[in-house]
This record gives structure tokens, sequence and C-alpha cells, in this order.
């Protein structure tokens, strides 16, 4: 009987390592010099590559992973890339549930019984106060939100909640549409937008999880609510890493150039 109840113990602590834990905001606060920040209610793990130019701000999120991935192994390399194109300090976040992030309040995107988090209105408004605590860490005055799937639909949807917070926004193999009744996107908030905010749409012609005709169909939406909006091919992309591919990285780096 002890012997199951220790092993009982070791894949509790097994799963809780994987899949997020339950971390306090004093316990987040104390680890802020390894790359954690409390918003929201949560401890997000972040790798930052600090730039030379004041008052800019890049913050890359990704989409949805199994619960539990190590999610900023794989974007730290393409947060340094934009750092150096842009001389801007890029930070990349590890959302709930993925790499050291906590899941205080929120599971990870993907997570058993449900994978709409991200067209769930309290997530983006966590994400809005993750967005504002880095703002304020690196007293941002232009921030860049860079997003891919999931990531690049609740910057939208964020783009609508908060029309001031985001100056510039790329997204990549995004959503924009409402679907299901319950869920949020930026279709919803389309009278709300801010007209001086720049935004990058990314499409891969090979995506099958966010068909081009996903953003196409946007992008007129868009042009005809006299937004500031670009279009983006990325020809023969798929939708894994679309957002790191050469035409969206020469692309994001164009938009900062000009700003």
């Amino acid at each position: 009987m002890k012997k199951k109840l220790f092993i009982g113990l070791i894949l509790t602590l097994v799963i809780l390592d994987l899949y997020g834990a339950k971390i306090s905001q004093a316990q987040c606060e104390a680890k802020a010099n390894k790359g954690y920040i409390f918003a929201g209610g949560e401890c997000v793990e972040y790798v930052a590559f600090k730039g030379d130019k004041k008052g800019f701000l890049n913050i890359i999120v990704h989409g949805t992973w199994k619960a539990g991935t190590n999610i900023l192994a794989r974007y730290a390399p393409f947060a340094e890339t934009i750092n150096i194109n842009t001389d801007i300090t890029t930070v990349a976040i590890a959302l709930p549930g993925y790499s050291g992030s906590s899941t205080n309040h929120f599971p990870a995107l993907s997570h058993k019984g449900s994978k709409k988090l991200s067209t769930n209105k309290q997530y983006v408004k966590f994400l809005g106060e993750l967005v504002k605590k880095f703002k304020q860490k690196y007293n941002a005055k232009i921030v860049t939100y860079i997003g891919h799937s999931a990531g690049a639909a609740m910057g939208a949807t964020l783009s609508g909640l908060e029309p001031s917070l985001v100056n510039n926004f790329a997204l990549a193999g995004g959503r924009y549409k409402s679907g299901k009744k319950g869920t949020v996107h930026i279709s919803d908030y389309l009278n709300k937008l801010n007209k001086n905010t720049k935004y990058l749409l990314i499409y891969g012609t090979r995506d099958k999880i966010s068909k081009p005709k996903v953003t196409l169909d946007f992008y007129k939406i868009a042009k005809k609510q006299g937004l500031d909006v670009k279009l983006v091919k990325v020809k023969g992309a798929k939708h894994l890493d679309l957002d790191m591919s050469d035409p969206s990285v020469d692309a994001i780096t164009k938009m900062l150039d000009n700003r």
C-alpha cells in the first residue's frame, strides 16, 4: 500500500512538472531575476533579448501546443532573431501551462476538455494584463505584438478589447471571425479598433489549419474598415513555424524599420 502511495506521489509530481503548477505571487517575484513575471494572477516564464532602441518593445506569443511543452526552447531563437534585426528589446512568453509558467487560473491552451481558451474573453483579458506588465517593466511606449495561430487570434481580439494598448500587430495563421456562441474574435469589435494601429496579416499557401481564405477574407474586411493593414503571402508555407519563415521575419523587420 505504501509503495502504491509513493508511486502515486511521484506520478503527481511528474504531472505537475510537465503541465504546470500553482505558483504564488511571492514565489514568482522571488524568481523575477530568472525570467519570470507575475501578471493577471499567473507566474509567466519568458526570455528577453535587450535592444538599444529606447521606448520600444516586441512581445512574441505562441499558439496552441500540447500542455507542458517547453515553448521557450522553440521561441528563444526566433526572439533573438527579431531582436538582432530590429535592435528592439524582444520577449517571448510562455503562456500558462507551458515551460515554467503557472496554472493558477488557466490551464494550457490545449488541455483535456477544451482547446478554445484563445476565444475566451477572460483569457484574452489576462493576456492584456500580461502585455501591460511587460510594457511597464520595459518602460515601452511603442509595443509590437507578434503572434502565431492561437496567439495571433488572441492578439487580434485584444486590439478590439484594448485599442490603445498595442501599436503594431504581426499576426501569422490566425482566426478572426466569430464561430460558436460564447467565443470572442476581433470581428466582434470592428467598430472599436484604433485606426492608427498597424496590422500585418501573414498566411501560408499550404496552411491547412488556418487556410489562406481565413486571412484573405479578414484582410478585405480590415481594408473596408479603414485599418492600416498589409498582407504577407508565404508561398509553400504550412501552419507550423509560419511566423518564423523568412518572408514573415522580413515583413516584421520592415514594419518596425518604418516606425
